[in-house]
């Protein structure tokens, strides 16, 4: 089953096959979103509780995935970009002042995204295997949404970007964020599903339904790489 077919929503039952999205040189980026060295760290099991270890193992298919299939498949998409003359730019989470101040509210809230990430430490970087090159944008915002905290908008716009290729982590909440972001401001959007990772895989699957042809076309790698280009 092609991209077209896969993963509809009730919205779409039924609904005709889109077309095949348009990727025109100098018209086409790749944003990978938050694949930072903070979020590949793990502590040594043998240093933790029966709770830690029980958190440290519902984590382990997300490191998994990261390893086998999300960073290689990000990695390959860069290279083939670049191959082409297209962009490539990235967002990271990461806070201006030492002490945070200048983060969101959302990043401020105990729990998960309570995130402290100055940004010249390591743990705010983006991870060596997915490495910028030189003059390569890097957007830093203390958002979910990369349009939201930072001017990526208005220099998308000033490229003369239409199409958006999302790849990071994690699926349902920076990468969802970012493709609804982008979807209201009119841009077409495309998330390579094996280029992304949340949580768990159920998240994973149960956000790109979600997301499927209201806010983006959901499709693989290889179905993105296929695709008539100009």
């Amino acid at each position: 089953m092609s991209w077209k077919n896969a993963r509809r929503s009730i919205y779409y039952d039924g609904a005709p096959e889109p077309d095949d999205p348009e990727l025109e040189a100098g018209a086409v980026c790749l944003l990978v979103i938050d694949v930072q060295n903070t979020y590949l760290e793990r502590p040594d099991p043998a240093t933790l509780d029966a709770e830690g270890r029980r958190r440290f193992d519902a984590w382990t298919p997300f490191h998994q995935r990261m390893h086998e299939k999300t960073i290689p498949t990000i990695a390959r998409l860069m290279d083939a970009f670049r191959g082409r003359g297209w962009d490539v730019m990235f967002a990271r989470i990461a806070c201006q002042m030492q002490d945070g101040r200048d983060r969101s509210l959302s990043q401020k809230k105990p729990g998960w995204n309570n995130l402290l990430l100055p940004k010249d430490e390591e743990a705010s970087q983006i991870v060596p295997a997915l490495a910028p090159l030189p003059g390569e944008i890097i957007v830093t915002k203390t958002t979910d949404s990369a349009l939201t905290g930072t001017n990526l908008r208005l220099i998308l716009s000033n490229m003369g970007i239409r199409t958006v290729v999302c790849a990071g982590i994690f699926t349902d909440q920076c990468v969802s964020s970012t493709v609804r972001s982008l979807a209201d401001e009119s841009f077409d959007v495309i998330v390579v599903e094996d280029g992304c990772a949340a949580g768990s895989l159920a998240l994973h699957e149960r956000e790109l339904e979600i997301l499927h042809m209201i806010y983006c076309n959901v499709m693989s790698a290889d179905e993105l790489l296929s695709l008539k280009h100009s």
